[in-house]
C-alpha cells in the first residue's frame, strides 16, 4: 500500500494559523510589510510560518516579481581579510531580507576582475563593489542593474549609492598622533594600487603636514604586500640625508614590511623609527611590536552596502554619512628620537 507524501504547507495555511489574509503573509515574508501592517501582525505571521515549517517558493516568487533576490559582491581579492569582513556584514543583512550574496573576487588578486556579468546579469538584482575592483564593473555600466560602490569617489557617476569610510579623518588622526610625539620627518609608504581610497590618504597626510612649518614628507610607492613594503622602505630609509623618524603606511601589510626594513638597517621600532598601519587587520597584533593603526568597521561597510542596495531596489533613499575610522595606538609608535 502506497502512502502519498505529506503536502507542504502553503501561504494560505500560514495565513489561517496567524489569522490574516494570504496577501498579508506575502507582504510579511517578502519583507514588504513596513507601513502596511503592524509589527505585532508581522511577528504573528513569522511565528506561524516557523511553526508550520513554511518556506516560500523563491523560484516562483522570482518569476512573479522579476527578482532573483541575489546580489553580487565584487572585491579585488580575498587575501585581505578586510574584504572577507565586508562580505560577512553584507551577507548578514541580506539574510534578514531573504537575499543571497554571491562573492566575486578578482582571479588576478588586487586589481580588475574578469567580466563576471555576461552570463550572470539575468540572475542578479544588483551589484555591490569595492572601488579597488572598479575596472571589473565596466560591463554593467549603462545597464539597468543598480550598483552600490564601497570606499569610492562620491563624485563618480554610474552608481546608485556610495558607502564610504571617513578615510581622510583617519589619516588626520594618525598624523596628529605622530606630530604630538614630536615627529617632523615623515615617510609615506603608499600603495601602488590605483584607487580613490589611497589617493585620499595621500592628500590628507600632505594637507595636514603642510600646516606644520618644520615638517618634511617623502612619499614612496610599493606593491601591496610585505616584500614590496620592505624593499621600498629599505631604499627610502637607507637613502642619503636625514632619515625619517615616522613611516606612515597605507595598509598594515605595508607596515609589516616597513618594520622588517627598519630591523634590517640595524634600527629599532619604535625607538629609532615609528611605523604605523591602516586597517587594523589581524596582522596588526601578530607582529612585534604591535602596530599603531586605524581600525575600519569592515562589517559595517558590508551591512551599509547591502542596506543601500535594498533601499535602491525599494525606491527608498539610502542612508547617508561616512562611517567613522578609529585610531588604535599600540607599541609601534613612540616619541621621536632626540638625537
Amino acid at each position: 500500500m502506497s502512502h502519498a507524501p505529506p503536502s507542504r504547507p502553503t501561504s494560505r495555511d500560514v495565513g489561517r494559523l496567524a489569522g490574516v489574509s494570504q496577501a498579508t503573509v506575502s507582504l510579511v515574508l517578502g519583507d514588504k510589510w513596513r507601513g502596511r501592517v503592524s509589527e505585532r501582525t508581522a511577528q504573528a505571521v513569522r511565528e506561524a510560518a516557523q511553526e508550520l515549517g513554511y518556506r516560500p517558493n523563491l523560484a516562483a516568487r522570482s518569476l512573479r516579481l522579476g527578482q532573483t533576490r541575489t546580489a553580487l559582491l565584487v572585491v579585488p581579492a580575498l587575501t585581505n581579510e578586510f574584504f572577507a569582513r565586508v562580505y560577512t556584514g553584507a551577507a548578514a543583512v541580506a539574510a534578514e531580507h531573504g537575499f543571497g550574496v554571491v562573492l566575486y573576487p578578482s582571479p588576478e588578486g588586487v586589481g580588475p576582475a574578469r567580466d563576471p556579468f555576461a552570463s550572470a546579469r539575468a540572475a542578479l538584482d544588483g551589484v555591490i563593489a569595492s572601488s579597488m575592483a572598479a575596472e571589473a564593473l565596466d560591463a554593467i555600466r549603462g545597464t539597468d542593474l543598480p550598483l552600490v560602490m564601497l570606499d569610492s569617489d562620491p563624485a563618480e557617476s554610474g552608481a546608485a549609492a556610495h558607502v564610504n569610510l571617513d578615510i581622510a579623518d583617519g589619516m588626520r588622526q594618525m598624523t596628529d598622533h605622530l606630530l604630538a610625539l614630536g615627529h617632523r620627518r615623515f615617510l609615506h609608504l603608499s600603495s601602488a594600487v590605483p584607487s580613490w581610497t589611497f589617493d585620499v590618504r595621500a592628500r590628507a597626510l600632505q594637507e595636514r603636514l603642510r600646516s606644520v612649518p618644520d615638517a618634511r614628507l617623502h612619499q614612496v610607492s610599493a606593491p601591496l604586500d610585505v616584500p614590496g613594503g620592505r624593499e621600498a622602505a629599505l631604499r627610502a630609509l637607507a637613502a642619503p640625508g636625514p632619515r625619517a623618524t615616522a613611516v606612515v603606511c597605507d595598509d598594515d601589510v605595508l607596515a609589516a614590511g616597513a618594520c622588517k626594513a627598519v630591523r634590517r638597517l640595524g634600527l629599532r621600532v619604535p625607538e629609532d623609527v615609528s611605523v604605523t598601519g591602516f586597517d587594523d587587520l589581524a596582522l596588526a597584533t601578530a607582529v612585534e611590536p604591535e602596530l599603531t593603526t586605524l581600525s575600519l568597521p569592515a562589517e559595517q561597510v558590508g551591512e551599509r552596502g547591502m542596506a543601500a542596495l535594498l533601499a535602491v531596489l525599494d525606491g527608498r533613499p539610502p542612508e547617508e554619512g561616512d562611517l567613522p575610522v578609529t585610531l588604535v595606538v599600540r607599541d609601534s609608535s613612540a616619541p621621536a628620537p632626540t638625537r
